[in-house]
């Protein structure tokens, strides 16, 4: 009696689920909540994957100078990077280059890139720096 008397004293707190409620439970087993979770990682690192244009030219040989790059959404619009000067994080900075239309150089000077710390950035293959006419590495580091 005095075993009865706790079972519905705990069940009246909630310490226990009555077993017919488990049965009705409409929540998604373990199994599905993983496989959720696993294409909610997996989106957001495809929404991660854009970067800014210190991100795309980092890793190039003197950061980039004499390399071409553009954004994403440009059409027939490109830069070939002649200076950099990144802020002391060293992902964030001002750039200039030639800007290049359809493949044909646009300007006779280079311009200062705008939006080069806005994500959307892309390295263009074919501009593989060739040593004769590449010009000379400026990069300055400003504080």
């Amino acid at each position: 009696m005095a075993q009865r008397v706790m079972c519905l004293l705990r069940r009246s707190i909630g310490f226990t689920v009555p077993p017919a409620q488990r049965a009705l439970s409409t929540t998604a087993t373990p199994a599905a909540e993983g496989a959720a979770v696993a294409e909610a990682t997996a989106k957001e690192a495809k929404k991660r994957k854009k970067k800014n244009l210190f991100d795309v030219v980092q890793f190039l040989p003197g950061w980039g100078v004499g390399y071409k790059v553009a954004k994403t959404t440009w059409r027939d619009v490109s830069y070939q990077i002649t200076k950099i000067n990144l802020y002391k994080d060293g992902r964030h900075g001002k750039a200039w280059g030639f800007r290049y239309k359809a493949g044909v150089q646009a300007a006779d000077a280079p311009t200062r890139i705008s939006g080069v710390n806005k994500r959307g950035w892309k390295y263009i293959k074919e501009s593989q720096k060739k040593l004769h006419d590449a010009p000379k590495v400026d990069v300055a580091i400003a504080g």
